[in-house]
């Protein structure tokens, strides 16, 4: 018979640096903004239109992203841009999308 090995648990930093990150995606307005943002750096005005949000709402979400380091600013005169900050949060958000849709599979 097979012994099973258990995976290595990642310490407490990790531990605590990967329930930051994963709250992140805990706020589908949060969501709804790393959407908005994989098509490319957008003004604060036009992830508002995107995501049909007002500007504080938005603003404020974007502070929050921004210090976990989910999207970087990018400042030009008076208008900030804003990106994703790295390849890895499409990523993640890919792999959430496509663990939901095969949920959905399994249960048709």
């Amino acid at each position: 018979m097979k012994e099973h090995t258990i995976p290595a648990i990642p310490n407490e930093k990790e531990l605590e640096a990967l329930t930051e990150i994963f709250s992140i995606f805990g706020d589908s307005t949060r969501i709804r903004i790393i959407c908005a943002l994989r098509g490319g750096e957008l003004s604060v005005n036009e992830i508002c239109e995107a995501v049909q949000m007002s500007q504080p709402a938005v603003s404020h979400q974007l502070r929050t992203l921004k210090s976990a380091r989910v999207v970087k600013c990018r400042r030009d005169g008076r208008k900030s841009f804003y990106s994703l900050d790295d390849d890895h949060v499409s990523a993640i958000l890919d792999m959430g999308i496509d663990h939901i849709n095969h949920i959905r599979e399994e249960h048709k």
